[in-house]
């Protein structure tokens, strides 16, 4: 049995420079049963080969796709005999929010070092549970896919304007975040329109079980399990509501820079804005006609009657590193 088990995707952002670093510490150690991937496809015969091993912890190195994919195979796939084992996430990608989530933050490898640290011990006071997103299209028997962060409207065209003009820049992650908010708010603000900045938001409706529905251009929509976002802000609230979490901002400029300035002082979900929506509940439908959201780095579209359903999983367990 190995203490823990890591799943490498050589192709995430900070495994491009990483990778060698880590599988020269996973040599080092005889308790880590190293597995890498080409590629998200093959994620579920890793598992299947994990679940032979049996270890005590999964960790996930790679970025939020990677966790994504293999959240689905994990709890979808059957390939471990009873519950699977909880899952740590290291922070190696571009955005890393669900690592940020777990308390991950920081080099990789100190924290796969913190890690084994607490396989070697009891691990229960370490372990927290979240729920996950479930997206489907709504027909049956198609196999839901499974993640914690999803985000539609402006902000998903946003993150595919900084992933297919920016990134390719080659700037650093930080420089490359900062020229696509500056992007944004020129397109939002001044209404400046070109080929070169983000397109304008397309109508969509978005209804809350038992919650009403909103309807319009939207500049942010965010639906999330994740008690902590990019800013630092908690999301957390009254599991009784419901465990998504989902907040709608209206394509103006006032309601963004209220939303924007919410995040940095941790007051999201917390005051009433006008023009920004919170909700809570456990199952949301997005409607719209080629409406993309994104969900953990992959690309999901509403089109005229096919709408997009998320429903959220029962408790799942993760490992958080933070004290």
């Amino acid at each position: 049995m190995a203490t823990v088990a890591l799943l490498s995707n050589p192709r995430s952002t900070g495994n491009l420079s990483m990778l060698p670093r880590m599988r020269s510490f996973c040599a080092a150690q005889s308790d880590i049963f190293h597995y890498e991937v080409e590629s998200v496809e093959q994620i579920g015969e890793a598992l299947r080969t994990i679940a032979r091993v049996n270890p005590k912890i999964l960790v996930v190195n790679g970025g939020d796709g990677t966790v994504q994919a293999a959240l689905t195979e994990l709890y979808l796939g059957g390939h471990f005999d009873g519950s699977p084992p909880p899952v740590a996430v290291l922070p190696n990608g571009k955005t890393n929010l669900i690592a940020l989530d777990l308390g991950a933050v920081g080099d990789p490898i100190a924290a796969l070092e913190r890690v084994m640290e607490i396989a070697r011990s009891d691990i229960a006071e370490h372990v927290v549970v979240r729920e996950l997103i479930a997206l489907s299209d709504g027909g049956d028997g198609a196999r839901p896919v499974l993640g914690m962060f999803l985000g539609g409207a402006g902000l998903a065209d946003t993150i595919l304007y900084c992933r297919n003009k920016i990134y390719p820049l080659g700037l650093p992650n930080s420089i490359s975040h900062v020229l696509t908010a500056i992007a944004v708010l020129a397109t939002l603000i001044l209404g400046i329109r070109s080929a070169f900045l983000p397109p304008a938001a397309t109508p969509m409706k978005v209804s809350m079980m038992r919650q009403g529905q909103l309807q319009g251009r939207f500049s942010l929509l965010i639906v999330t399990t994740l008690h902590k976002l990019l800013l630092g802000s908690s999301t957390a609230g009254a599991a009784s509501a419901g465990a998504l979490q989902m907040m709608v901002v209206e394509q103006r400029p006032l309601p963004l820079l209220r939303a924007l300035f919410a995040g940095i002082f941790g007051r999201v979900g917390r005051d009433e804005m006008k023009g920004v929506h919170f909700g809570r509940g456990d199952e949301i439908k997005i409607e719209g006609d080629r409406s993309s959201v994104i969900l953990d780095g992959e690309i999901f579209q509403a089109d005229a009657g096919k709408p997009i359903i998320l429903k959220t999983t029962p408790p799942v367990p993760f490992l958080r590193l933070a004290a």
